[in-house]
Protein backbone atom coordinates (compact mmCIF):
# COMPACT_ATOMS: atom_id res chain seq x y z
CA UNK A 1 0.00 0.00 0.00
CA UNK A 2 1.51 3.71 -0.98
CA UNK A 3 -1.30 5.36 0.10
CA UNK A 4 -1.82 6.11 3.76
CA UNK A 5 -4.43 8.27 5.90
CA UNK A 6 -3.95 9.35 9.46
CA UNK A 7 -5.50 11.78 12.02
CA UNK A 8 -5.09 14.18 13.90
CA UNK A 9 -6.30 17.68 15.46
CA UNK A 10 -4.48 21.03 15.44
CA UNK A 11 -5.28 23.69 18.43
CA UNK A 12 -7.29 26.55 16.93
CA UNK A 13 -8.29 29.11 19.77
CA UNK A 14 -9.93 26.44 22.45
CA UNK A 15 -10.82 24.18 19.80
CA UNK A 16 -9.29 21.01 17.85
CA UNK A 17 -10.21 21.21 14.24
CA UNK A 18 -9.53 17.62 12.60
CA UNK A 19 -6.61 17.67 10.37
CA UNK A 20 -5.95 14.77 7.91
CA UNK A 21 -2.40 13.58 7.22
CA UNK A 22 -2.02 11.94 3.53
CA UNK A 23 0.78 10.10 2.43
CA UNK A 24 1.41 8.68 -1.01
CA UNK A 25 5.01 7.25 -1.74
CA UNK A 26 5.86 7.24 -5.47
CA UNK A 27 8.53 6.51 -7.41
CA UNK A 28 11.49 9.33 -8.32
CA UNK A 29 14.85 10.44 -6.32
CA UNK A 30 14.16 10.22 -2.62
CA UNK A 31 12.20 13.22 -1.16
CA UNK A 32 9.67 14.26 1.23
CA UNK A 33 7.27 17.26 0.36
CA UNK A 34 4.81 18.54 2.68
CA UNK A 35 1.55 20.18 1.57
CA UNK A 36 -1.48 21.59 3.10
CA UNK A 37 -0.31 25.19 4.85
CA UNK A 38 2.13 23.85 7.26
CA UNK A 39 4.27 26.28 8.82
CA UNK A 40 8.34 26.61 9.79
CA UNK A 41 7.82 24.39 12.47
CA UNK A 42 6.18 21.49 10.59
CA UNK A 43 8.09 21.82 7.50
CA UNK A 44 11.20 21.00 9.92
CA UNK A 45 9.53 17.72 11.60
CA UNK A 46 10.82 15.91 7.88
CA UNK A 47 14.25 15.89 9.90
CA UNK A 48 12.81 14.93 13.10
CA UNK A 49 10.95 12.06 11.61
CA UNK A 50 13.60 11.06 9.55
CA UNK A 51 15.91 10.49 12.76
CA UNK A 52 13.18 8.88 14.81
CA UNK A 53 12.08 6.04 12.43
CA UNK A 54 15.70 5.29 11.71
CA UNK A 55 16.39 5.45 15.66
CA UNK A 56 13.69 3.53 16.50
CA UNK A 57 15.11 0.39 14.52
CA UNK A 58 12.57 0.96 11.43
CA UNK A 59 13.19 1.65 7.88
CA UNK A 60 12.85 5.49 6.43
CA UNK A 61 11.51 4.64 2.78
CA UNK A 62 14.02 5.78 -0.53
CA UNK A 63 10.91 6.83 -2.25
CA UNK A 64 9.31 10.21 -3.33
CA UNK A 65 7.08 10.83 -0.68
CA UNK A 66 4.73 13.56 -0.41
CA UNK A 67 2.37 14.54 2.76
CA UNK A 68 -1.01 16.21 2.34
CA UNK A 69 -2.54 17.78 5.47
CA UNK A 70 -6.22 18.63 4.32
CA UNK A 71 -7.70 20.57 4.77
CA UNK A 72 -5.42 23.42 3.81
CA UNK A 73 -7.20 26.45 5.14
CA UNK A 74 -6.47 25.61 8.79
CA UNK A 75 -3.24 26.69 9.70
CA UNK A 76 -0.72 24.02 10.78
CA UNK A 77 2.24 24.87 14.10
CA UNK A 78 4.47 23.42 16.05
CA UNK A 79 5.73 19.95 16.17
CA UNK A 80 2.06 17.89 17.18
CA UNK A 81 1.83 16.40 13.95
CA UNK A 82 5.34 14.40 14.42
CA UNK A 83 4.16 11.05 15.29
CA UNK A 84 1.03 10.99 12.50
CA UNK A 85 3.23 12.03 10.00
CA UNK A 86 6.24 8.98 11.23
CA UNK A 87 2.96 6.44 11.92
CA UNK A 88 1.57 7.76 8.21
CA UNK A 89 4.64 6.64 6.49
CA UNK A 90 5.41 3.79 8.18
CA UNK A 91 1.49 2.73 7.06
CA UNK A 92 2.05 3.50 3.65
CA UNK A 93 5.37 1.37 3.61
CA UNK A 94 3.24 -1.37 5.04
CA UNK A 95 5.57 -1.52 7.70
CA UNK A 96 2.51 -1.02 10.22
CA UNK A 97 -1.12 -2.38 9.04
CA UNK A 98 -3.16 0.59 7.79
CA UNK A 99 -6.68 -0.63 9.08
CA UNK A 100 -5.65 -0.41 12.61
CA UNK A 101 -4.90 3.82 12.01
CA UNK A 102 -8.67 3.94 10.68
CA UNK A 103 -10.30 4.55 14.00
CA UNK A 104 -7.16 6.49 16.05
CA UNK A 105 -6.10 9.81 16.14
CA UNK A 106 -2.40 10.83 16.93
CA UNK A 107 -0.78 13.58 18.52
CA UNK A 108 2.99 13.97 19.69
CA UNK A 109 6.32 15.46 18.72
CA UNK A 110 9.45 13.05 18.38
CA UNK A 111 12.29 13.84 19.39
CA UNK A 112 15.19 12.77 17.40
CA UNK A 113 16.04 9.15 19.38
CA UNK A 114 12.19 8.39 19.03
CA UNK A 115 10.71 9.82 22.15
CA UNK A 116 7.34 10.86 22.09
CA UNK A 117 7.27 14.97 24.07
CA UNK A 118 4.41 16.48 25.30
CA UNK A 119 2.12 19.26 23.13
CA UNK A 120 0.06 21.82 24.30
CA UNK A 121 -3.30 21.89 23.41
CA UNK A 122 -4.08 17.75 24.73
CA UNK A 123 -7.64 18.43 26.51
CA UNK A 124 -9.49 19.77 23.33
CA UNK A 125 -8.05 17.52 21.27
CA UNK A 126 -9.70 14.52 23.81
CA UNK A 127 -12.99 16.02 24.25
CA UNK A 128 -12.99 16.09 20.13
CA UNK A 129 -12.00 12.42 19.86
CA UNK A 130 -14.42 11.48 22.06
CA UNK A 131 -17.18 13.35 20.09
CA UNK A 132 -15.73 11.53 17.13
CA UNK A 133 -16.00 8.22 18.25
CA UNK A 134 -12.28 7.78 17.70
CA UNK A 135 -9.79 6.72 20.21
CA UNK A 136 -6.50 9.24 20.83
CA UNK A 137 -2.52 8.24 21.46
CA UNK A 138 -1.24 11.17 23.63
CA UNK A 139 2.50 11.47 24.77
CA UNK A 140 2.87 9.98 28.10
CA UNK A 141 3.72 13.43 29.56
CA UNK A 142 0.25 14.10 29.06
CA UNK A 143 -1.78 10.85 30.04
CA UNK A 144 -2.72 12.93 33.67
CA UNK A 145 -4.52 15.65 31.78
CA UNK A 146 -6.24 13.33 29.27
CA UNK A 147 -7.46 11.53 31.95
CA UNK A 148 -9.38 14.13 32.81
CA UNK A 149 -12.31 13.60 30.04
CA UNK A 150 -15.08 10.73 31.13
CA UNK A 151 -16.09 8.65 28.07
CA UNK A 152 -12.51 9.04 26.08
CA UNK A 153 -10.37 6.60 24.53
CA UNK A 154 -6.94 7.59 25.13
CA UNK A 155 -3.74 5.97 24.91
CA UNK A 156 -0.30 7.16 26.35
CA UNK A 157 2.66 6.64 24.45
CA UNK A 158 6.25 7.48 25.28
CA UNK A 159 8.10 6.40 22.05
CA UNK A 160 7.56 6.15 18.50
CA UNK A 161 8.21 2.31 18.64
CA UNK A 162 5.78 2.12 21.29
CA UNK A 163 3.14 3.34 19.20
CA UNK A 164 3.50 0.82 16.83
CA UNK A 165 3.45 -1.93 18.61
CA UNK A 166 0.19 -0.64 19.59
CA UNK A 167 -0.72 -1.18 16.39
CA UNK A 168 0.75 -4.60 15.72
CA UNK A 169 0.90 -7.00 17.81
CA UNK A 170 1.31 -5.22 21.96
CA UNK A 171 -1.85 -3.25 22.03
CA UNK A 172 -2.11 -0.20 24.94
CA UNK A 173 -3.87 -0.38 28.37
CA UNK A 174 -6.55 2.53 27.83
CA UNK A 175 -5.72 5.16 30.51
CA UNK A 176 -8.97 5.07 33.52
CA UNK A 177 -10.85 8.28 33.98
CA UNK A 178 -10.79 9.32 38.03
CA UNK A 179 -11.68 12.42 39.06
CA UNK A 180 -13.52 11.42 42.28
CA UNK A 181 -10.72 12.68 44.34
CA UNK A 182 -10.43 16.19 42.39
CA UNK A 183 -14.41 16.89 42.54
CA UNK A 184 -14.36 18.91 46.00
CA UNK A 185 -12.91 21.99 47.08
CA UNK A 186 -10.72 22.05 50.23
CA UNK A 187 -11.44 24.32 53.12
CA UNK A 188 -7.73 24.98 53.15
CA UNK A 189 -7.91 26.13 49.59
CA UNK A 190 -9.58 29.45 50.93
CA UNK A 191 -6.78 32.06 50.86
CA UNK A 192 -8.80 34.32 53.57
CA UNK A 193 -11.96 34.08 55.61
CA UNK A 194 -13.90 36.53 55.71
CA UNK A 195 -14.97 36.77 59.08
CA UNK A 196 -10.53 37.09 59.68
CA UNK A 197 -10.99 40.69 57.43
CA UNK A 198 -11.53 43.26 60.44
CA UNK A 199 -14.49 45.43 59.72
CA UNK A 200 -15.54 46.45 56.69
CA UNK A 201 -19.12 44.79 57.14
CA UNK A 202 -20.89 46.99 54.06
CA UNK A 203 -17.53 45.79 51.88
CA UNK A 204 -18.20 42.43 53.34
CA UNK A 205 -22.25 42.58 52.47
CA UNK A 206 -21.70 43.52 49.00
CA UNK A 207 -18.81 41.03 48.07
CA UNK A 208 -21.33 38.36 49.14
CA UNK A 209 -24.20 39.92 47.81
CA UNK A 210 -21.48 40.02 44.33
CA UNK A 211 -20.68 35.73 44.58
CA UNK A 212 -24.35 35.47 44.87
CA UNK A 213 -25.29 36.45 41.23
CA UNK A 214 -21.76 36.67 39.79
CA UNK A 215 -22.12 40.55 39.58
CA UNK A 216 -18.74 42.68 39.00
CA UNK A 217 -17.45 44.59 41.76
CA UNK A 218 -15.43 48.14 42.14
CA UNK A 219 -13.74 48.40 45.80
CA UNK A 220 -12.60 52.48 46.34
CA UNK A 221 -10.83 53.44 49.28
CA UNK A 222 -7.54 54.76 50.90
CA UNK A 223 -4.41 52.36 50.77
CA UNK A 224 -4.35 49.39 53.18
CA UNK A 225 -7.91 49.46 54.02
CA UNK A 226 -8.17 45.56 53.09
CA UNK A 227 -9.37 46.14 49.59
CA UNK A 228 -7.10 42.75 48.27
CA UNK A 229 -8.02 41.09 50.97
CA UNK A 230 -11.42 40.92 50.27
CA UNK A 231 -10.35 40.41 46.65
CA UNK A 232 -8.67 37.01 47.55
CA UNK A 233 -11.74 36.31 49.89
CA UNK A 234 -14.00 36.04 46.86
CA UNK A 235 -12.63 32.34 45.90
CA UNK A 236 -13.78 30.89 48.42
CA UNK A 237 -17.11 32.37 48.64
CA UNK A 238 -18.24 30.54 45.08
CA UNK A 239 -18.65 27.24 44.64
CA UNK A 240 -16.81 24.47 42.65
CA UNK A 241 -17.21 24.04 39.09
CA UNK A 242 -19.44 21.62 37.49
CA UNK A 243 -17.49 19.12 34.93
CA UNK A 244 -17.85 20.70 31.99
CA UNK A 245 -17.24 24.04 32.89
CA UNK A 246 -13.53 22.43 34.78
CA UNK A 247 -13.16 21.00 31.28
CA UNK A 248 -13.26 24.37 29.69
CA UNK A 249 -10.81 25.81 32.09
CA UNK A 250 -8.73 22.75 32.10
CA UNK A 251 -8.96 23.34 28.18
CA UNK A 252 -7.63 26.71 28.24
CA UNK A 253 -4.93 25.59 30.51
CA UNK A 254 -3.69 23.19 27.77
CA UNK A 255 -3.60 25.27 25.28
CA UNK A 256 -2.36 28.37 26.97
CA UNK A 257 0.85 25.82 27.75
CA UNK A 258 0.06 26.02 31.43
CA UNK A 259 -0.25 22.84 33.51
CA UNK A 260 -3.40 21.72 34.51
CA UNK A 261 -3.70 21.40 38.28
CA UNK A 262 -5.64 17.83 38.94
CA UNK A 263 -5.60 18.40 42.18
CA UNK A 264 -7.49 21.86 42.09
CA UNK A 265 -9.75 21.42 38.84
CA UNK A 266 -12.58 22.02 40.04
CA UNK A 267 -11.68 25.29 41.69
CA UNK A 268 -12.53 28.54 39.91
CA UNK A 269 -9.76 30.19 38.56
CA UNK A 270 -8.51 33.37 39.93
CA UNK A 271 -6.48 35.72 37.85
CA UNK A 272 -4.87 38.41 39.19
CA UNK A 273 -2.66 40.54 36.26
CA UNK A 274 -0.40 43.38 36.76
CA UNK A 275 -1.45 46.60 35.96
CA UNK A 276 1.24 47.16 33.33
CA UNK A 277 -0.05 44.38 31.22
CA UNK A 278 -0.38 44.87 27.74
CA UNK A 279 -4.17 44.54 25.60
CA UNK A 280 -3.13 41.45 23.89
CA UNK A 281 -1.89 39.76 27.80
CA UNK A 282 -5.04 41.00 28.92
CA UNK A 283 -8.05 39.50 25.73
CA UNK A 284 -5.69 37.75 24.10
CA UNK A 285 -3.92 37.04 20.43
CA UNK A 286 -0.65 37.52 19.86
CA UNK A 287 1.47 35.81 17.06
CA UNK A 288 0.26 32.36 18.04
CA UNK A 289 -2.90 33.50 18.91
CA UNK A 290 -3.05 32.40 22.83
CA UNK A 291 -5.65 33.13 24.96
CA UNK A 292 -5.48 36.39 27.40
CA UNK A 293 -6.15 37.13 30.94
CA UNK A 294 -10.23 37.39 30.43
CA UNK A 295 -10.28 33.80 29.04
CA UNK A 296 -7.79 32.34 31.38
CA UNK A 297 -10.19 33.84 34.10
CA UNK A 298 -13.63 32.31 32.30
CA UNK A 299 -15.97 30.92 34.79
CA UNK A 300 -13.62 32.81 37.79
CA UNK A 301 -12.43 36.06 38.92
CA UNK A 302 -10.47 38.65 36.89
CA UNK A 303 -9.04 41.12 39.94
CA UNK A 304 -7.45 43.94 38.70
CA UNK A 305 -5.77 46.00 41.75
CA UNK A 306 -4.72 49.20 41.12
CA UNK A 307 -7.39 50.06 38.55
CA UNK A 308 -6.22 52.87 37.49
CA UNK A 309 -2.71 52.45 37.06
CA UNK A 310 -3.92 49.99 33.83
CA UNK A 311 -3.34 51.83 30.73
CA UNK A 312 -7.00 53.08 28.91
CA UNK A 313 -7.09 51.37 25.75
CA UNK A 314 -6.50 48.04 27.87
CA UNK A 315 -9.34 48.67 30.56
CA UNK A 316 -11.23 49.81 27.38
CA UNK A 317 -11.16 46.30 25.58
CA UNK A 318 -12.87 45.02 28.94
CA UNK A 319 -15.96 46.50 27.55
CA UNK A 320 -16.95 44.02 25.30
CA UNK A 321 -16.31 40.56 26.65
CA UNK A 322 -17.82 42.14 29.98
CA UNK A 323 -20.67 42.32 27.89
CA UNK A 324 -20.77 39.54 25.75
CA UNK A 325 -18.64 36.74 27.25
CA UNK A 326 -16.38 35.86 24.13
CA UNK A 327 -13.64 37.46 22.76
CA UNK A 328 -13.01 37.14 19.15
CA UNK A 329 -9.70 37.69 17.41
CA UNK A 330 -9.54 38.21 13.50
CA UNK A 331 -6.41 37.66 11.73
CA UNK A 332 -6.40 38.07 7.13
CA UNK A 333 -7.51 34.02 6.77
CA UNK A 334 -9.60 32.86 9.80
CA UNK A 335 -11.07 33.79 13.36
CA UNK A 336 -10.69 32.21 16.70
CA UNK A 337 -12.68 32.40 19.46
CA UNK A 338 -12.10 32.54 23.05
CA UNK A 339 -14.42 31.92 26.18
CA UNK A 340 -14.63 34.93 28.33
CA UNK A 341 -17.44 34.92 30.74
CA UNK A 342 -15.83 36.00 34.01
CA UNK A 343 -16.27 38.11 37.06
CA UNK A 344 -14.32 41.54 37.33
CA UNK A 345 -13.28 42.11 40.67
CA UNK A 346 -10.94 45.75 40.70
CA UNK A 347 -9.92 47.95 43.21
CA UNK A 348 -8.26 51.20 43.25
CA UNK A 349 -7.72 54.35 45.31
CA UNK A 350 -9.47 57.44 44.66
CA UNK A 351 -6.51 60.13 43.82
CA UNK A 352 -2.76 59.38 42.79
CA UNK A 353 -1.81 60.10 46.78
CA UNK A 354 -4.67 57.56 47.45
CA UNK A 355 -6.13 59.91 50.15
CA UNK A 356 -8.76 61.87 48.53
CA UNK A 357 -11.93 61.94 50.96
CA UNK A 358 -10.06 60.01 53.96
CA UNK A 359 -11.06 61.65 57.15
CA UNK A 360 -8.22 61.97 58.01
CA UNK A 361 -7.24 64.88 55.57
CA UNK A 362 -3.60 63.62 54.07
CA UNK A 363 -4.72 64.39 50.08
CA UNK A 364 -2.06 66.59 48.72
CA UNK A 365 -3.57 66.52 45.54
CA UNK A 366 -4.75 69.51 43.24
CA UNK A 367 -8.51 68.77 41.25
CA UNK A 368 -6.89 68.75 38.31
CA UNK A 369 -4.90 65.87 39.06
CA UNK A 370 -7.62 63.87 40.50
CA UNK A 371 -9.92 64.61 37.57
CA UNK A 372 -6.58 63.25 35.08
CA UNK A 373 -6.46 60.13 37.30
CA UNK A 374 -10.08 59.12 37.18
CA UNK A 375 -10.16 60.21 33.41
CA UNK A 376 -8.96 56.66 33.07
CA UNK A 377 -11.90 54.57 34.17
CA UNK A 378 -14.60 55.73 31.34
CA UNK A 379 -18.13 55.72 31.81
CA UNK A 380 -19.26 53.16 29.99
CA UNK A 381 -16.98 50.41 31.79
CA UNK A 382 -18.37 51.45 35.11
CA UNK A 383 -21.55 50.87 33.33
CA UNK A 384 -21.04 47.22 33.24
CA UNK A 385 -20.02 47.00 36.94
CA UNK A 386 -22.84 46.17 38.79
CA UNK A 387 -21.60 46.97 42.66
CA UNK A 388 -19.19 50.44 43.35
CA UNK A 389 -18.48 51.20 47.18
CA UNK A 390 -15.72 52.80 49.26
CA UNK A 391 -13.92 50.56 51.75
CA UNK A 392 -13.29 53.63 53.68
CA UNK A 393 -10.13 53.92 56.72
CA UNK A 394 -11.43 51.72 60.20
CA UNK A 395 -10.80 53.83 63.07
CA UNK A 396 -7.86 52.18 65.65
CA UNK A 397 -10.63 50.66 67.95
CA UNK A 398 -12.37 49.44 65.24
CA UNK A 399 -9.07 47.87 63.47
CA UNK A 400 -7.85 46.11 67.24
CA UNK A 401 -10.84 44.89 68.83
CA UNK A 402 -11.54 42.48 65.89
CA UNK A 403 -15.20 41.43 64.97
CA UNK A 404 -17.66 41.39 67.51
CA UNK A 405 -20.53 40.33 65.14
CA UNK A 406 -21.24 37.09 66.50
CA UNK A 407 -23.13 36.40 62.80
CA UNK A 408 -20.12 36.72 61.34
CA UNK A 409 -17.61 34.60 63.64
CA UNK A 410 -19.91 31.74 63.64
CA UNK A 411 -20.58 31.95 59.59
CA UNK A 412 -17.16 31.25 57.91
CA UNK A 413 -16.59 31.14 54.26
CA UNK A 414 -17.86 27.37 53.79
CA UNK A 415 -21.04 28.16 55.39
CA UNK A 416 -21.15 31.16 52.72
CA UNK A 417 -19.79 29.27 50.08
CA UNK A 418 -22.85 26.75 50.76
CA UNK A 419 -25.56 29.80 50.77
CA UNK A 420 -24.35 31.53 47.79
CA UNK A 421 -24.39 27.78 45.81
CA UNK A 422 -28.19 27.16 46.78
CA UNK A 423 -28.69 30.74 45.43
CA UNK A 424 -27.16 29.85 42.36
CA UNK A 425 -28.76 26.88 41.91
CA UNK A 426 -32.18 28.68 42.28
CA UNK A 427 -31.30 31.15 39.45
CA UNK A 428 -29.86 28.21 36.83
CA UNK A 429 -33.71 26.19 37.68
CA UNK A 430 -35.67 29.72 36.82
CA UNK A 431 -33.23 31.58 34.19
CA UNK A 432 -31.05 29.08 32.80
CA UNK A 433 -28.49 31.21 33.92
CA UNK A 434 -26.92 33.67 36.56
CA UNK A 435 -28.74 37.02 36.85
CA UNK A 436 -25.65 39.02 36.03
CA UNK A 437 -26.06 36.97 32.65
CA UNK A 438 -29.83 37.97 32.48
CA UNK A 439 -30.68 39.93 29.19
CA UNK A 440 -33.23 42.82 28.93
CA UNK A 441 -35.61 40.57 26.90
CA UNK A 442 -35.31 38.29 30.29
CA UNK A 443 -36.36 40.97 32.70
CA UNK A 444 -39.76 41.58 32.73
CA UNK A 445 -40.48 38.00 33.63
CA UNK A 446 -37.77 37.68 35.61
CA UNK A 447 -37.75 40.70 37.33
CA UNK A 448 -41.20 41.53 38.00
CA UNK A 449 -41.52 44.65 39.85
CA UNK A 450 -44.08 46.08 42.05
CA UNK A 451 -45.72 49.35 41.74
CA UNK A 452 -43.96 50.64 44.68
CA UNK A 453 -40.85 49.32 43.24
CA UNK A 454 -41.27 50.86 39.50
CA UNK A 455 -41.98 54.08 41.39
CA UNK A 456 -38.44 54.25 43.32
CA UNK A 457 -36.56 52.47 40.73
CA UNK A 458 -37.63 56.34 38.42
CA UNK A 459 -36.74 58.12 41.30
CA UNK A 460 -33.57 56.09 41.38
CA UNK A 461 -32.66 56.36 37.74
CA UNK A 462 -33.63 59.94 37.40
CA UNK A 463 -31.63 61.15 40.68
CA UNK A 464 -28.29 59.29 39.85
CA UNK A 465 -28.65 59.85 36.24
CA UNK A 466 -28.37 56.00 35.35
CA UNK A 467 -27.75 54.97 31.63
CA UNK A 468 -30.43 52.15 30.20
CA UNK A 469 -27.30 49.51 30.54
CA UNK A 470 -26.93 50.57 34.89
CA UNK A 471 -30.75 50.16 35.33
CA UNK A 472 -30.95 47.26 34.04
CA UNK A 473 -27.87 45.76 36.01
CA UNK A 474 -29.77 47.34 39.32
CA UNK A 475 -32.79 45.55 38.75
CA UNK A 476 -30.85 42.18 37.79
CA UNK A 477 -28.56 43.05 41.58
CA UNK A 478 -31.86 43.83 43.22
CA UNK A 479 -33.02 40.37 41.95
CA UNK A 480 -29.72 38.89 43.32
CA UNK A 481 -30.09 40.45 46.85
CA UNK A 482 -33.89 38.86 46.47
CA UNK A 483 -32.70 35.66 45.87
CA UNK A 484 -29.93 35.95 48.66
CA UNK A 485 -33.02 36.48 51.27
CA UNK A 486 -35.27 34.04 50.59
CA UNK A 487 -37.69 36.14 48.95
CA UNK A 488 -39.74 35.09 45.43
CA UNK A 489 -40.63 39.04 44.82
CA UNK A 490 -38.23 41.91 44.47
CA UNK A 491 -39.06 44.55 47.24
CA UNK A 492 -38.07 48.14 47.78
CA UNK A 493 -35.41 47.27 50.26
CA UNK A 494 -33.88 45.18 47.81
CA UNK A 495 -33.97 47.91 45.26
CA UNK A 496 -32.58 50.36 47.76
CA UNK A 497 -29.45 48.69 49.22
CA UNK A 498 -28.65 47.99 45.23
CA UNK A 499 -28.95 51.58 44.66
CA UNK A 500 -26.56 51.85 47.73
CA UNK A 501 -23.72 49.58 45.89
CA UNK A 502 -23.83 52.27 42.90
CA UNK A 503 -22.51 55.32 45.22
CA UNK A 504 -19.02 55.28 44.13
CA UNK A 505 -20.00 56.99 40.83
CA UNK A 506 -21.65 59.72 42.76
CA UNK A 507 -20.09 60.35 46.16
CA UNK A 508 -15.91 59.03 45.44
CA UNK A 509 -15.56 59.53 41.84
CA UNK A 510 -17.75 62.81 41.64
CA UNK A 511 -16.16 64.26 44.75
CA UNK A 512 -13.86 67.17 42.69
Amino acid sequence: MSLAIVYTRANQGVDAPLVTVETHLSNGLPALNMVGLPETAVKESRERVRSAILNAGLEFPARRITINMAPADIPKSGGRYDLAIALSILAASGQIPLEKLANSEILGELALAGDVRSVQGVLPAVIAARDSGRSLLVPAGDAKEAMLVSGSTVYAVSSLQQACQHFMDKPLTPLVTDTGEMAQLAASDVLNELQDIRGQHLAKRALVIAAAGRHNMLMVGPPGTGKTMLANTLSGLLPVLTESQALEVAAICSVAGEPVDTARWKTPPFRSPHHSASSVAMVGGGRQLTPGEVTRAHTGVLFMDELTEFKRHVLESLREPLEAGVVTISRADYRVSFPARFQLIAAMNPCPCGYHGDAMGQCRCTPERISRYLEKISGPLLDRIDIQIEVPRLDFRELMKGNSDSREKTQGSAHLRNKVAACHAVQLARNGCLNSALGAADLQQVCELSDDCEKLLQQIVEKMRLSARACHRLVKLSRTIADFEGSKRIQTAHIAEAAAYRSVTSLTLGRQ
